[in-house]
């Protein structure tokens, strides 16, 4: 009785494992397994970022409702709706750098008219620190419908591999739209930022001196560093604004008849994951995070005179560089300010002149 009864859950095992066998590999039953899984995953982390743009919403209407807006629901919502940028034809690259930097500085002035339409009593800085507060939640609106986009068409085409792409990349997406939501208050307060490490080494080299405007958003210094003249250049301050610094270094090269011994850059850097934040390094090149023109405007500068160009960063997370600066990101600034000295000394010889560029958002630094 016993080996019958133990002859008949063997058969039904191997019945259940062939029809198991069956299933998994001739049917869609386990991609349509997987669609599920995947799906409920990203719908989740979808609710999170819904949850923190609504609440990057909240905070900017109260930011702008302490500016008397009137409306602030209707600026944001006008400004995230309408303030793009389309390319220019790359297919065609004869001249593309000067066509987007063209493109770039329409937008920025209209970006500008809009804030100034909207808002025209604000002080200058307020009014750079608004615009960035609005770029801020005009990003996340675009990550948030980029993301919705894609996982509908998972969805919509029940392919699971696209929402498990989706899916890994979930994580690293929310970590960064959690750092932009962090950063309005750092920009609502105009307090310094990560990414101001170099102009605040700009505004520590220069000290006392005067500002001089050079371009638009954009300022100048010229001090004195053991017999070396220095012309420092920084974003002009302390409103949230990168300035023109390629722009800048072209015009002053210009001014000074090409003679320049050297121009150095200083600039926030992202870092790897095994280095720590505030380390310093030293390198060649044109330390600047720009999308092309302002960087290709320094690089044709100092191509043209023949002009050594050096670059000094400082490494950060990308949360360090949009947030409010900490110790550890002010401690590498202090250290970068002391290596651009020692450039200039071994490097520069006496009575030549030195370009210093302090690249990044002046947001907080005079």
């Amino acid at each position: 009785m016993n080996n019958v009864s133990s002859s008949d859950i063997w058969y039904i095992v191997l019945i259940a494992i062939f029809i198991l066998s069956f299933i998994l590999n001739f049917t869609d039953i386990p991609q349509r397994m997987q669609l599920w899984r995947f799906a409920s995953y990203v719908r989740r982390r979808l609710v999170q970022l819904d949850e923190i743009e609504n609440d990057i919403r909240r905070r900017l209407v109260s930011y702008l409702s302490k500016l008397n807006v009137a409306s602030p629901k209707e600026v944001i919502d006008n400004f995230i709706n309408n303030y793009f940028l389309i390319e220019p034809v790359s297919i065609e690259p004869t001249d593309i750098i000067r066509r987007l930097a063209h493109l770039i500085n329409v937008r920025d002035a209209n970006v500008k008219e809009y804030v100034e339409r909207y808002i025209p009593k604000l002080q200058k800085p307020e009014k750079h620190n608004v615009i960035v507060a609005l770029e801020i939640a005009s990003a996340i609106n675009i990550v948030n419908k980029v993301l919705k986009h894609y996982f509908k068409l998972g969805l919509k085409n029940n392919n699971w591999i696209l929402l498990m792409q989706l899916a890994l990349s979930m994580p690293e997406i929310l970590r960064i739209v959690n750092a932009y939501s962090k950063a309005l208050d750092a920009f609502s307060l105009g307090t310094p930022i990560g990414d101001g490490a170099g102009p605040l080494v700009v505004r520590y080299l220069v000290g006392s001196a005067e500002p001089k405007v050079i371009t638009e958003d954009t300022v100048y210094y010229e001090v004195s560093l053991n017999n070396r003249r220095v012309y420092a250049i920084k974003a002009e301050g302390p409103g949230a604004t990168v300035g023109r610094p390629g722009e800048a270094v072209d015009k002053l090269i210009e001014m000074l008849g090409g003679n320049v011994a050297r121009v150095i850059t200083v600039d926030a850097a992202l870092r790897l994951e095994s280095e720590d934040t505030g380390e310093v390094a030293e390198g060649v090149g044109a330390a600047i995070g720009d999308v092309g023109p302002e960087k290709i405007s320094i690089e044709r500068a100092v191509t043209k005179y023949g002009i050594p160009l050096d670059a000094v960063v400082i490494k950060m997370s990308i949360e360090e560089a949009i947030n409010t600066m900490t110790k550890e990101v002010y401690d590498g600034v202090l250290k970068a300010l002391e290596r651009v000295k020692e450039l200039i000394n071994s490097k520069v010889r006496e009575g030549e002149a030195v370009i210093v560029v302090g690249v990044g958002n002046t947001v907080g630094v005079l």
